[in-house]
């Protein structure tokens, strides 16, 4: 039942963009006999399916700027071997404390955040919605 219910809210955050990853890796790591470096494969996993989905919905919904996409891909795919390499060569033990504190930064960042306006994106949105149902 418990993976029932952090499969659907990891979902539901990742397809929100908010990052369901950190829920599922704390998951693994802290009530299964899943390895840090276990965890992390086999979230990467469970994300490809959800992100397909999500790149779906989130085309359909013009919710994607594709030229930033484009532009950072490549990018991207040098930091993913970078960070497999790192993570490979890194302690086990590092590599927990290197993602608590990556994760500390976060929510201490979140806490703190002024919210910006966003009302032209908001409106934007709200403008796409109404579009593809109303029209």
């Amino acid at each position: 039942m418990i993976e029932f219910l952090i499969g659907f809210f990891t979902g539901v955050a990742a397809s929100m963009g908010l990052g369901g990853g950190f829920v599922l890796l704390i998951f693994m790591i802290n009530f299964t006999d899943i390895s840090q470096r276990q965890a992390q494969g086999t979230n990467i996993l469970f994300f490809l399916p959800i992100a397909l989905l999500s790149i779906i919905f989130h085309t359909k919904n013009k919710l994607i700027e594709w030229s930033v996409v484009l532009k950072c891909i490549f990018w991207g795919i040098i930091g993913v071997v970078a960070g497999y390499l790192i993570a490979w060569f890194i302690d086990e033990k590092w590599l927990s404390y290197i993602f608590a504190g990556l994760m500390a930064v976060v929510g201490v960042k979140e806490l703190f955040h002024k919210n910006l306006d966003n009302t032209n994106k908001n409106n934007r949105i709200k403008t796409l919605y109404f579009q593809q149902y109303y029209n």
